[in-house]
């Protein structure tokens, strides 16, 4: 994920960049925002109602006995009976199988994070990212001025929260160029360059609204950068 360079690097930049304004930065990075596990069992389930129409599709048909003279109505009814109850016992089975199959292979993380829609990926993303920002206390600094960087790995995407004090006085989107350039960086394999950017670029945007004021500009959240499974 981070090694200690990186982390110490990252820890570096948000210090050098806060005594430039009174907004407080805080950095938090995580393997996964979610388990997904709604995703192998959907996946299964699918597998398992669709593949009996597509076997009927396909000209795939019960096999029964011939009926002819000689046979009695209850004998005929007896066999398409026991016809129509092996077709059924076999179609429950192969669902059966179908889906303990698909679950398992979809449940596979790399399987499971290409068959997982991005949007739930995004709202999984912004879910643990919310958490976080309150798990953290960033609602309470004095100004609420307090700015989460939010990373996960897995998904491949960052997400950024402003407390009120920040985000009343700046639209939401010029904080994309800091997430640009914090993708990119992990995506190249330097994620400490990447956060380095992108809190760069957020002190600058602080430092125009809420400048640092001599001698009162504490630090109210720590500088150090977390990391969550």
């Amino acid at each position: 994920m981070l090694n200690e360079t990186d982390r110490a690097r990252i820890q570096a930049a948000i210090r050098q960049g806060e005594t430039r304004t009174s907004g407080e930065i805080y950095c938090v990075v995580a393997q996964e925002s979610s388990d997904y596990l709604e995703i192998p069992l959907a996946w299964a389930a699918v597998a398992a109602l669709v593949a009996p129409a597509l076997l009927l599709a396909a000209g795939i048909q019960v096999a029964a006995p011939e009926l002819g003279q000689g046979w009695t109505a209850a004998q005929m009814s007896d066999i398409a009976t026991t016809a129509a109850r092996s077709a059924l016992t076999g179609a429950i089975l192969l669902q059966g199988v179908l889906f303990v199959v698909v679950a398992i292979l979809a449940a596979l993380p790399p399987v499971r994070r290409l068959l997982t829609p991005r949007a739930l990926k995004r709202h999984r993303v912004r879910r643990r990212a919310s958490e976080q920002f309150l798990a953290k206390s960033l609602q309470s600094t004095r100004e609420r001025t307090g700015v989460l960087i939010y990373v996960s790995i897995d998904e491949h995407m960052a997400e950024l929260i402003a407390d009120d004090g920040i985000a009343a006085k700046v639209d939401g989107q010029v904080w994309d160029a800091a997430m640009t350039r914090l993708m990119e960086g992990f995506k190249a394999g330097r994620p400490a360059e990447g956060f380095e950017a992108a809190i760069g670029l957020c002190v600058d945007i602080l430092a125009q609204h809420v400048p640092a004021r001599a001698g009162d500009n504490p630090n109210e959240l720590p500088d150090n950068v977390v990391l969550l499974p």
